[in-house]
């Protein structure tokens, strides 16, 4: 084994751990056609565990889309971005891909380009001047599903990124107007990396995407998985590493799924037979160390009122902002500042709101705001 820690990617087979709950929900959803929204914190496992279903569900008769629209501005990239992923992913040749858009797409006037190599080139664009025939595209799904008598499951990563295009409640009404039409056919996932956006698209009742679905919330994936995990991945290289030392790490970086990746594979890294303190001590220093510019970046946004709220709540505060005694303390002006403060948070995805329960977004930016801005 080469990389016995995997981080930063879509994390399958060996390095993919527990979730044998969400696996089996998530699975169970697909396959009984139940539209679902995955929701939780950035970087959690999300993609990972829709992939990880996508392998299990997907055969001769059930095909799963995933495409991420994270790069889309306005309606006509989403729906190139929708029409090209759904046309490739549920064909297998170059040339079927052609036959399908034509079949399925002709009223929009496709045209064609690809180059040495079509699988890897092949491309179309269509007129998206007509309105109307937009929704052909939204309806290429359950045509194509119809048409080969097969189930189709579309997921979508990024999926609060409607949110930013023009009239978005516009744009929401007509995709589900559409989707909720082919429940016989196609079954849909959203999820995202924005957890409070797509709170708002999903829990709103004005919204219209409000109850379109079963709603997953991730939890993080506790110690007792992730302690055998991280000792049987330094056993599988030569190395060994303590029940207590596996479990410091998780402790560190509070049971995040990347940064507990990230950070056994920098102890893994530095150890030579087995791994100690000082192996630990140097890897988080590295740890602190690869994010500090970005941490600094996220500093120099904030505003002072911002920095005292992030001060305390590393302090341990995480409710009741709005005390005498704490808007004193932390020099947060009045009550009513508290609000907009939280919101402005939020909105930059520093901090996570949960049951009035208040606490940073990433564990190790906490760690680095700790040390390095107010020196605790």
């Amino acid at each position: 084994m080469n990389n016995p820690f995997l981080f930063g990617a879509v994390t399958k087979s060996e390095w993919f751990i527990d979730r044998e709950d969400d696996t089996k929900r998530l699975s169970a959803n697909f396959q009984n056609r139940i539209n679902t929204i995955l929701i939780s914190p950035r970087r959690w496992g999300k993609t990972s565990l829709v992939w990880k279903v996508a392998d299990i569900v997907q055969n001769t008769t059930t095909k799963v889309v995933i495409m991420d629209i994270f790069s889309c501005k306005t309606e006509e990239d989403f729906y190139k971005t929708f029409a090209t992923q759904i046309i490739k992913q549920t064909a297998s040749r170059w040339e079927e891909w052609i036959e399908n858009v034509k079949q399925f797409l002709s009223a929009l006037k496709p045209t064609f380009s690809f180059g040495n190599d079509p699988i890897n080139t092949f491309s179309f664009s269509m007129d998206f001047t007509n309105k109307q025939l937009n929704e052909e595209v939204l309806k290429l799904p359950q045509k194509i599903a119809q048409a080969k008598g097969i189930k189709i499951v579309v997921c979508i990563d990024e999926f609060q990124q409607i949110a930013e295009i023009g009239d978005s409640v516009t744009f929401l009404k007509k995709l589900r107007s559409v989707w909720q039409l082919q429940s016989q056919d196609v079954t849909y996932c959203f999820y995202g990396s924005k957890k409070h956006l797509l709170n708002a698209l999903f829990f709103k009742q004005s919204m219209p995407f409000y109850k379109f679905g079963d709603v997953i919330f991730l939890q993080k994936i506790s110690i007792e998985h992730w302690k055998p995990y991280i000792c049987s991945q330094f056993r599988k290289t030569g190395k060994e590493i303590s029940e207590d030392l596996a479990e410091k790490i998780c402790q560190m970086v509070e049971n995040h799924s990347s940064y507990v990746q990230q950070f056994a594979w920098l102890v893994w890294l530095r150890t030579e037979k087995t791994a100690t303190e000082k192996e630990f001590e140097i890897a988080l220093q590295d740890l602190l160390a690869q994010n500090s510019m970005l941490f600094y970046n996220y500093s120099e946004t904030l505003t002072v009122l911002q920095l005292n709220f992030l001060r305390a709540l590393a302090d341990g505060e995480n409710t009741g902002f709005s005390r005498k005694e704490i808007l004193q303390k932390y020099n947060l002006g009045t009550s009513a500042n508290i609000l907009r403060i939280k919101k402005a948070l939020e909105n930059k995805e520093l901090i996570d709101i949960s049951r009035n329960i208040i606490t940073f977004n990433d564990p190790v930016f906490k760690i680095w705001f700790k040390k390095e801005f107010f020196q605790f």
